[in-house]
């Protein structure tokens, strides 16, 4: 698929740090509970950490108990990609930037007690955080 944001792989190595790359671009998964953004809590937008898109509002981030940072619905339905993951023998759902493409996390249908019912796993490494001013 073709992204608004189109950059090499030689870009975004020189733009992300080796950690950031390897989830970003790589979709690795950081280790859980390690996140600078799990225990946010101030009001504020989460954005893509590759391409600055806006992605989830913090009053849909809800502690899921999960270790990640978990939202029960994006900030609009056309900011996420989601696509089919059948690795590690199993059926997953991976959600993408679909500004610039990059791996973000995983959608779980188990955000129980939620307006949606979603769980957006999201790597915190994958997203950056602007409070309200």
């Amino acid at each position: 698929m073709s992204y608004p944001v189109h950059k090499s792989d030689a870009e975004w190595r020189a733009e992300l740090g080796e950690e950031q790359y390897s989830v970003l671009r790589e979709a690795a998964t950081e280790r859980p509970w390690t996140g600078e953004l799990l225990d946010e809590e101030r009001s504020g937008v989460y954005h893509c950490a590759a391409c600055d898109a806006e992605l989830f509002k913090s009053g849909t981030k809800f502690d899921s108990g999960c270790g990640w940072p978990s939202f029960y619905e994006s900030v609009r339905p056309e900011a996420v990609e989601l696509i089919e993951d059948r690795t590690l023998g199993m059926v997953r759902t991976e959600v993408r930037c679909a500004n610039c493409g990059s791996h973000l996390g995983h959608v779980f249908p188990d955000g129980f007690g939620t307006p949606t019912g979603d769980r957006y796993c999201m790597n915190s490494i994958a997203l950056g955080f602007t409070p309200e001013s």
